[in-house]
């Protein structure tokens, strides 16, 4: 580690180790051995930069906040908790990242936000892929509401 004072490189000493935020990052004060000043470093594990493909082809990085974003609006008036939605955005991003791909469609995205709004709940599904599927007439409202009777009906 180098010194952010003289400079001197690889003369320090760890004074104290913690670790934060459920063991992800490590902060360690350290001590100069050459001009005896202290400094904290703090380390966190280097992870995949994640990109999303958009429909007209741009690459921008992938930000879950977005995600929430999205299903917030979606879940308006609906008594859905702030925690169940930051979840289900969780859980897609650790999905995605478990891939280990460097890029994803929007579209994958899309399916798998869908995917977690019908089993948190089926207004907000409607809302959600209403906007994502671009509906244009109550024909396609009408379907999506029907598929869900379908598949309500199928359950025990």
């Amino acid at each position: 580690m180098k010194c952010p004072f003289c400079g001197i490189v690889n003369q320090d000493r760890v004074l104290e180790t913690r670790t934060h935020n459920d063991g992800e990052v490590i902060k360690r004060r350290r001590e100069c051995e050459a001009c005896g000043r202290r400094f904290t470093t703090t380390e966190t594990i280097e992870e995949l930069h994640l990109f999303v493909i958009k429909n007209d082809g741009r690459r921008t990085p992938f930000d879950r906040r977005k995600i929430v974003s999205g299903m917030q609006l979606a879940c308006t008036g609906r008594k859905i908790s702030a925690d169940a939605l930051d979840e289900a955005a969780q859980e897609i991003e650790r999905m995605l990242y478990n891939r280990l791909e460097k890029e994803v469609s929007s579209q994958e995205i899309g399916e798998m936000v869908m995917d977690r709004l019908k089993a948190l709940d089926q207004v907000a599904y409607v809302r959600f892929a209403s906007v994502y599927r671009q509906f244009e007439d109550a024909t396609q409202f009408r379907e999506i509401v029907n598929l869900l009777k379908r598949q309500n009906t199928k359950k025990p």
